[in-house]
């Protein structure tokens, strides 16, 4: 009997859901739901994700299963199949990485077309977007999409408004897939022990869990996190979050701030939630300085910032 653990995978689906860590089971249950409208298919990528790997999945209802993956950038294969469950047992043996997981299968390869000649980016352009894309992989919450979008995104602080973007999309992609392997290199020297980051966020699931809605790096400053923080509140009492300033402070160095309070504006509910707060920090292995004010911030300080990226 398979003992059905959760799979480092994140998938995304047409209808845009996005389904992160789950089990075999369940990855089995979306194979088998797709094909009506609006979902007709599943991208899986694994956790971290490696440029270049991923699988997919397309069908529509009466049709067959269009399963296909790639391996490399000059590694794509395809398949046809009409059981799901074939289907489901394919891509779990993909996610968790089996010996022989593809075998019994007639692949067939799927041309790509010739590669793509991306021009070298001039030096000094490149050594500003190479820093700008390693702050924000030394913090850890972007995808590879989102860190694309911020280099192509990317202009001198004097450029005129209306001049050109020095970097294309493939520049980009290039850049940006070269240090997300350069950090992935860097987290395998960390091995499996737990880090910080994965004691703030127990932390944070926790209190999630008990009613205190726990957001980390959301939104962009303190009171855009406050204004927004009210959408996330689905029923609970209370809030905790970080945004993002915070998260590049931490990375640094410095440490993290917590910002809190409660739904009904009360300083009576936001003290309560500030002690609820640091009590779910004990034990954790991480410290918290609070003087019980509850127009001040919580700091969690020492910190060794080792943010496991996913993507």
């Amino acid at each position: 009997m398979e003992i059905d653990g959760d799979l480092a995978i994140k998938v995304k689906t047409e209808n845009g859901q996005t389904h992160t860590r789950i089990r075999a089971a369940r990855l089995r249950e979306l194979v088998t739901r797709i094909g009506g409208a609006d979902d007709h298919f599943l991208v899986v990528q694994r956790i971290p994700d490696i440029p270049d790997a991923f699988a997919q999945v397309w069908h529509e209802e009466g049709g067959e299963y269009r399963l296909e993956y790639r391996a490399a950038a000059d590694a794509f294969f395809g398949t046809d199949l009409d059981d799901p469950h074939r289907v489901a047992d394919l891509m779990t043996g993909w996610a968790r990485q089996e010996p022989g997981w593809d075998a019994g299968v007639a692949w067939e390869p799927i041309d790509l077309g010739p590669e793509e000649d991306v021009a070298e980016l001039p030096d000094g352009v490149r050594q500003r977007v190479e820093r700008l894309i390693r702050k924000r992989l030394c913090c850890g919450y972007d995808s590879r999409n989102t860190l694309v979008e911020i280099a192509e995104e990317y202009r001198d602080a004097d450029a005129d408004a209306d001049a050109e973007r020095p970097v294309s999309r493939a520049q980009a992609r290039q850049l940006v897939d070269r240090l997300w392997l350069e950090r992935l290199a860097e987290q395998r020297n960390w091995g499996e022990e737990t880090t910080d980051p994965d004691r703030l966020t127990r932390v944070f699931e926790v209190l999630d869990a008990a009613g205190v809605t726990a957001r980390e790096n959301f939104a962009c400053c303190r009171g855009c996190g406050t204004a927004e923080i009210g959408a996330e509140r689905e029923g609970a009492r209370g809030f905790v979050f970080f945004h993002r300033q915070s998260t590049e402070a931490a990375a640094e160095g410095h440490g993290l701030m917590l910002h809190y309070g409660g739904f009904d504006g009360s300083q009576e509910t936001t003290t309560a939630v500030g002690h609820e707060v640091v009590a779910a920090f004990a034990g954790s292995g991480l410290s918290t300085e609070w003087n019980g004010d509850p127009g001040r911030a919580i700091a969690v300080a020492p910190l060794n910032w080792r943010k496991r990226l996913e993507g």
